[in-house]
């Protein structure tokens, strides 16, 4: 299920959006089996130092999130729903992280690509206002630049699915994010 690298050729035909919600090894293997998703990418978005490595990001001091870029054909999953997804499999409620992933880097965040984008994520936020008890502090940006992770982040889940962290934390959420596409079929 490990999803591969795309070029531009086959981006063209595909929508695309940014997510943050806490680490980024959760959220790409909760997309990555979600019919329609064609390409999951961990990376960095939101903050001002360019090219960022793990290691300046995870100091929570180069205003980067870790997050996915999700390419998908909206004829067959709409970024809408992608959106539902993601107010499910994570805590939109905490800020600045997501369980023990303390700090900026874990924060939830949509970075939208346009008006529509932005429209869409709101209306998202709203719907997720009135499910969670706790007030959503969910961040709605515009995607300046996407840096893509180190290789060693791609597909990590799928590489590495009997490390602790995956066993304990990435795997709940993929089972959500199976429940959830039962719901799609």
């Amino acid at each position: 299920m490990a999803t591969e690298r795309m070029d531009v050729m086959d981006r063209t035909s595909l929508s695309s959006l940014v997510l943050g919600g806490g680490c980024f090894w959760c959220l790409e293997a909760a997309f990555e089996i979600v019919p329609g998703v064609k390409a999951v990418e961990s990376g960095y978005a939101g903050g001002a130092r360019a090219d960022p490595t793990y290691e300046q990001v995870s100091s929570g001091r180069t205003g980067h999130a870790e997050v996915v870029r999700i390419f998908f054909n909206p004829l067959e999953v709409t970024y809408e729903q992608l959106l539902d997804l993601f107010f499910r499999i994570h805590d939109p409620t905490t800020e600045d992280r997501q369980g023990a992933d303390a700090g900026p880097q874990y924060r939830s965040i949509i970075l939208y690509t346009g008006e529509d984008q932005m429209a869409a994520a709101q209306k998202a936020i709203e719907a997720a206002s009135k499910v969670y008890r706790d007030p959503v502090v969910t961040d709605l940006e515009p995607l300046k630049e996407f840096w893509l992770a180190e290789d060693y982040h791609q597909d990590f889940f799928s590489k590495n699915p009997e490390y602790g962290y995956c066993r304990i934390v990435v795997a709940p959420k993929v089972e959500k994010a199976r429940q959830f596409v039962d719901k799609l079929e």
